[in-house]
């Protein structure tokens, strides 16, 4: 899926992407750690830490909608950018390749749920 791709760059520190954006597009982390986080009252709770072949955003694949989380580059780090069209004609071509896709992305959306859900949970209990 990586032809016709874009390569982005980020140094430390820097945001992928912020919570609440339009989601138009996916990520493949090429290279580095990102952290995916929520930010409730004024605070950043990480999720997770994403390396080498994950797929940050994967929903923005198949649908319209906004980031759940943000993404916040933990070492410098090398991703692929995925936008939607691209994605579309890719399954068309190789549908072998979307039953795998909806696989991963629902066994991804299960895990994130539980992770959001745990993470709240803790935020519960602290008030």
């Amino acid at each position: 899926m990586a032809f016709g791709a874009e390569t982005i760059s980020l140094a430390a520190g820097r945001k992928l992407y912020v919570e609440g954006a339009p989601a138009d597009c996916a990520f493949v982390v090429a290279r580095g750690e990102v952290a995916l986080y929520r930010t409730v009252a004024g605070s950043q709770h990480i999720i997770s830490v994403e390396r080498r072949g994950s797929i940050l955003g994967q929903f923005a694949l198949i649908a319209d909608g906004e980031r759940l989380t943000g993404a916040l580059a933990q070492s410098d780090v090398q991703v692929i950018r995925l936008g939607r069209s691209m994605f579309l004609k890719v399954l068309e071509e190789y549908p072998d390749l979307a039953v795998k896709l909806h696989s991963r992305i629902t066994a991804d959306l299960e895990a994130m749920l539980n992770r959001m859900a745990k993470v709240m949970g803790r935020l519960v209990e602290e008030e």
